[in-house]
């Protein structure tokens, strides 16, 4: 592992990437007890305030875990699809709020996104899964539900029905579609939405997946797209 110590880039980010290289490699496999600060300071040939800050920097991304103790030290650890959602939507979200992308491509992208789940869903799809489903739909339909309560339930129902293709890695990359993508376009038409509308094409997307039928299931969330857009476009005609 080296560093370029003529680099303008941080130190403590370069050992952290030098790091991270060596696992993604599979050069540290899990469990690999990491050297010792000591260690790793004279190897960088800089401070250990510095490989602490590396190691802080690979523990927030879940790449390693820290024991105390005697036999403890910095370890590599074994990172879940369900640990790593959190990165994936914070740099959805990031992506979208620093760059100029227009409603229409967020929503085009995150319902083609979703369309990949479809058949999965409908042949995989668990009991639990599809009653989460239709658990959102009906607290959807609560009258009083406020603007914020009808949101998150959106994007929980998406949720199970991404889960419910039974794939850990679709999940994973559809999580900055459904709780990054989603919020944003409900923050944009959320007062405009047509809640019945919603809930209808939610219902009438679970009734496929309880059919098993995922050219039904796509074909519902091509409607429930075409709503999104179709209000999307009169909002901002309205504002502009």
């Amino acid at each position: 592992m080296k560093i370029d110590p003529k680099s303008t880039a941080d130190l403590s980010a370069q050992i952290a990437t030098a790091i991270r290289d060596e696992i993604i490699a599979g050069r540290l496999i899990v469990d690999a007890r990491l050297p010792s600060e000591a260690e790793l300071s004279e190897q960088f040939e800089v401070s250990r305030p510095t490989v602490r800050e590396a190691l802080k920097r690979l523990a927030a991304q879940s790449l390693i875990r820290t024991q105390r103790g005697a036999t403890g030290g910095a370890f590599v650890n074994r990172l879940s699809f369900p640990e790593a959602y959190a990165q994936q939507i914070t740099t959805s979200t990031l992506l979208l709020s620093m760059n100029d992308v227009s409603f229409e491509t967020a929503c085009e992208a995150r319902f083609a996104l979703e369309r990949s789940c479809a058949d999965l869903t409908a042949q995989r799809c668990s009991a639990d899964h599809l009653a989460a489903m239709r658990a959102e739909i009906h607290r959807q339909s609560q009258p009083g539900l406020t603007d914020e309560a009808f949101c998150a339930s959106d994007v929980a129902f998406h949720r199970a029905l991404v889960d419910g293709a039974d794939n850990p890695v679709l999940s994973y990359q559809l999580a900055g579609a459904v709780e990054a993508m989603q919020p944003l376009m409900n923050m944009i038409t959320f007062s405009a939405r047509d809640r019945a509308r919603i809930v209808a094409l939610h219902e009438r997307i679970a009734s496929a997946v309880e059919a098993q039928n995922g050219a039904a299931v796509s074909d519902g969330l091509t409607a429930l797209e075409q709503e999104t857009q179709t209000l999307g476009r009169s909002l901002f005609q309205e504002k502009f």
